[in-house]
């Protein structure tokens, strides 16, 4: 009878190891399925970004954005010349000195006609 009971014990073990085992099996089974579809999701999304990254090389190209500037702005590609000089500044505390006008000319070259007459104006 003790015999019974023990092999009954050890029958009772074994099947509720081999269940912990197969739910183990079924959670492992579950979590792959999981695994391949968010894999295949970040392949989606990973295209998405190559996709999205090479429109943006295309839009942020500077020699577009200078086409696009000149075309729907009107901007037009000239060269600046900068007009500063030390003595038109006013002085701090006179105000007599204040800047009324100052005017730059650059001489226009024949080959380069986008070049102008720059003048600055500045008054009180």
């Amino acid at each position: 009878m003790m015999i019974r009971a023990l092999n009954f014990c050890c029958f009772a073990v074994t099947a509720l190891a081999c269940l912990a085992l197969y739910h183990v099996s079924e959670q492992t089974r579950v979590a792959r399925v999981q695994l391949l579809t968010v894999q295949r999701q970040i392949g989606v999304e990973q295209d998405a970004m190559r996709v999205l990254e090479a429109d943006w090389e295309r839009v942020s190209d500077p020699a577009r954005i200078q086409q696009l500037a000149s075309v729907k702005l009107g901007l037009a590609d000239t060269p600046t010349l900068e007009v500063a000089s030390l003595e038109l500044l006013p002085r701090r505390g006179d105000a007599k000195s204040a800047v009324v006008e100052a005017n730059a000319v650059a001489p226009a070259r024949e080959s380069d006609p986008r070049l102008h007459e720059v003048s600055l104006h500045v008054s009180e």
